[in-house]
């Protein structure tokens, strides 16, 4: 009896087995269905009919990050280089890049970020994922079908770049930041760049998810700067800079959202008889 109900058990988790592989290879999935891959995790299956070269199905995951207006979208496919990171702030930044243009299309999407196998999509506070989320995974899905290149004309952020006449004190900060700060950073969506270092004071650039998080700040002071203290002595300091591509998005952001504000505080129109 004992032996009867071991087989029958096993039967059952073979039967599973075989279900699941059919239900993520199968054709009948349309664009746009979740389904539940074996890891447990929630993803959406594009049509095979999406992929017209490849004839593959597509699956996209993705991951919160610290800061709740970003959300880090996974193809499962690379899109740079690894350890290559690109910010766009704004529609403005993304003329080199066919993707980000077309997600900038998206109602509700405010910045983009990429990296090594990542998207990050920063929306508008006002905005609501449950609405951009579909819209983002049709124009991820279609961008990689489409076989066009997800950069055209400028170079995404390699790793930091030693020059000759950095002193000690500064190539162990870059080396720091690289090996030890950066991956977890871009695991949280976004990345710092190393931006100078003048009379103990590190200057770092914030970008993706952590441009614009709340808890920005918090990383900096106590991740970032403890770490740098405690191998380097001469680090007094850490300070997020901006540069102007930084300050001209965030002007137009705020134009944005006032426009925004002003049409929904406006009375609606009377019906005249």
């Amino acid at each position: 009896m004992l032996q009867s109900t071991r087989k029958f058990a096993w039967h059952l988790r073979a039967l599973a087995a075989v279900s699941c592989r059919r239900a993520f290879t199968s054709n009948t999935f349309r664009p746009g269905t979740l389904a539940r891959h074996p890891s447990g995790s929630r993803q959406l299956l594009a049509s095979p009919a999406t992929l017209a070269a490849s004839r593959r199905s597509m699956f996209i995951q993705t991951q919160d990050t610290p800061n709740p207006d970003s959300l880090k979208f996974l193809p499962g496919v690379p899109v740079l280089e690894k350890g290559q990171t690109m910010d766009f702030p704004s529609v403005s930044a993304a003329q080199c890049s066919p993707l980000a243009k077309l997600l900038f299309r998206v109602e509700g999407v405010r910045a983009v970020f990429f990296g090594g196998d990542f998207v990050t999509i920063s929306k508008q506070e006002d905005a609501e994922w449950r609405i951009i989320k579909p819209e983002v995974f049709a124009v991820i899905m279609d961008f990689f079908a489409s076989g066009l290149p997800v950069v055209t004309d400028a170079k995404p952020n390699p790793d930091t770049q030693f020059n000759e006449d950095d002193d000690e004190t500064v190539q162990m900060i870059k080396e720091l930041l690289d090996t030890r700060i950066r991956p977890t950073v871009q695991e949280d969506g976004g990345d710092i760049i190393f931006m100078g270092f003048d009379d103990g004071v590190v200057k770092l650039k914030m970008q993706g998810s952590c441009s614009s998080c709340p808890s920005s700040i918090v990383t900096l002071k106590n991740g970032v700067q403890n770490m740098l203290q405690f191998y380097i002595p001469e680090v007094v300091s850490v300070e997020q800079v901006t540069d102007e591509a930084d300050k001209v998005a965030e002007k137009e952001f705020s134009r944005l959202e006032k426009q925004i504000r002003q049409k929904d505080e406006e009375p609606p129109a009377e019906n005249k008889t």
